[in-house]
């Protein structure tokens, strides 16, 4: 039982950081580095203020983790200094906690029932908790390969190397299943390796994550672009059945705003790829943010970390702009109540580090000079919807204009779904408005036995998802490949997170 009166007796505490200094001067992960028992007795106390309340929605599908992690059981076990339990409750639903740990926005928070009041100082520190059980677990050699006592003798290709896909794989491995990934990109992890900059999670982390599934028989194949190097019908002759976690990374552009075929505006994959990749031993990135003033368009994840890559390449100046208000920094009960996700301002540590957000405003027009961007002119707006047909509408409210230096400007706007590929046409797949595959209840496409997960088939979405939907279609090819199947399937097809419409 856990102490239901610890969130009075400890305050909420988030992990410290290293200096600005220090950060800026590398590219390795923002948090100070702390001694383990130290840690463990940290987070202990964090644990400890979790209430072990009658409906946990923290781990709620809707409100909170789609993955069903039992937080409240291993917030007790961690309380009681029972690491080992801990771990293995953790990893009962959840095949990459330190992914989670270090990368997910934590809905599990917002669905805490500690976030219902500020006075109750905050929700329990789930990620923080969820992530020194992760660490423990490899420093105290938990984690160990799971070898498969039987064999099945059945074929699957997995086309995609992100969480989605490394998931599924693992899911499908340990049932019995021969499993190969095929990674077009020369080293594995998708956006996990390339998407995601090295001071968010060092690709030591990743790494050792794929060494436990190749002991555990998972094959992998770089550098093989399944639809090209690899044809449909080799594909099919030699898989029994075949799961598409391909991403969704078709970057949205803006093609209306005047300058925009200036040299020097990229979308943001187009800089934070190359960056990368040069922290991985690759050489000079092509788009480099090193002396110049950068402006970021776009407010999400995706836009912070330019920003971070941005600054620690020595730009002079960061500026990332968003069409919307500053959100409040506390919970609008009217506007997003609490347990859905809540409408706030989201500072991430880039943020903290150099350069200024600006809200309520769009370019106006990108200023050049001998063919390349040199400046951005800004003006306050406001985002409506169109009455008549819905649209939204992003409204200029005057006709000042303030001009910003602008060497180098990123689009970091969203995504618009899958991209075009060979191997969708081969397979007979189109995609749906929202760029993305669809699927019956089973997970399977309108192609029999192709099966699809993650961002594919979600657009655009977290890694916490991404996880849940590889491990529920490897429910789905485990079924449809055997009759039956004693995998979970933590989520269905066609589930949403709790909001307000």
């Amino acid at each position: 039982m856990a102490d239901p009166t610890g969130f009075l007796k400890y305050d909420r505490e988030e992990p410290s950081k290293k200096s600005k200094e220090e950060r800026l001067s590398s590219w390795g992960e923002v948090y100070a580095d702390v001694d383990p028992g130290e840690r463990n007795a940290k987070v202990r106390k964090q644990a400890s203020r979790c209430m072990d309340c009658g409906i946990p929605f923290c781990h709620s599908g809707g409100s909170g983790c789609p993955l069903g992690n039992l937080i409240p059981e291993w917030n007790d076990l961690v309380r009681r200094g029972d690491w080992a339990a801990a771990s293995d409750r953790l990893h009962a639903t959840n095949n990459f906690p330190e992914f989670t740990g270090k990368l997910c926005p934590a809905p599990c928070e917002a669905g805490c029932v500690l976030s219902i009041s500020p006075a109750s100082g905050g929700p329990v520190s789930i990620k923080r908790v969820e992530q020194t059980i992760a660490d423990q677990s490899w420093e105290a050699g938990y984690v160990q390969p799971q070898m498969s006592e039987v064999s099945t003798g059945r074929r699957v290709a997995i086309v995609g190397s992100g969480p989605a896909g490394l998931a599924a794989a693992q899911q499908l491995t340990r049932a019995g299943h021969e499993v190969t990934v095929f990674e077009r990109d020369d080293r594995l992890g998708g956006l996990l390796r390339y998407g995601i900059p090295e001071f968010k999670m060092e690709r030591k982390v990743l790494d050792r994550r794929l060494a436990q599934l190749r002991k555990e028989g998972t094959r992998f194949v770089t550098g093989c672009e399944v639809g090209v190097d690899l044809t449909v019908e080799d594909l099919r002759a030699q898989y029994d059945a075949v799961v598409l976690a391909v991403g969704a990374l078709r970057g949205r552009d803006d093609t209306t705003t005047p300058g925009r075929e200036l040299a020097g505006i990229h979308l943001a994959m187009e800089h934070l790829v190359p960056a990368n990749k040069y922290v991985e031993g690759d050489g000079p990135p092509a788009v480099d943010a090193g002396g110049k003033h950068v402006v970021i368009i776009g407010g999400g994840d995706t836009g912070a970390d330019s920003y971070g890559t941005a600054t620690r390449q020595g730009a002079l100046s960061v500026t990332q702009l968003d069409q919307y208000p500053m959100p409040p920094t506390t919970r609008d009960d009217e506007r997003s109540p609490w347990p859905t996700w809540p409408y706030i301002l989201r500072t991430y540590a880039a943020h903290e580090e150099a350069g200024e957000r600006k809200f309520a405003v769009a370019v106006k027009r990108f200023v050049g000079s001998e063919g390349r961007v040199t400046a951005v002119e800004l003006q306050q707006v406001k985002v409506q919807k169109d009455p008549a047909t819905g649209r939204r509408e992003v409204i200029p409210v005057n006709d000042e204009v303030e001009t910003l230096p602008a060497d180098l400007v990123l689009l970091a706007i969203g995504f618009e779904g899958v991209e075009e590929m060979p191997l969708l046409s081969g397979l007979g797949l189109s995609l749906t408005r929202r760029g993305t595959l669809s699927c019956g209840a089973d997970w399977q496409t309108e192609s029999p036995g192709v099966f699809v997960c993650g961002d594919a088939h979600r657009g655009a979405s977290l890694v916490v998802w991404a996880i849940a939907e590889g491990r529920s279609v490897a429910n789905a090819v485990d079924a449809f490949l055997t009759g039956a199947s004693d995998l979970p399937a933590p989520v269905h097809p066609t589930a949403l997170p709790l909001a307000v419409v």
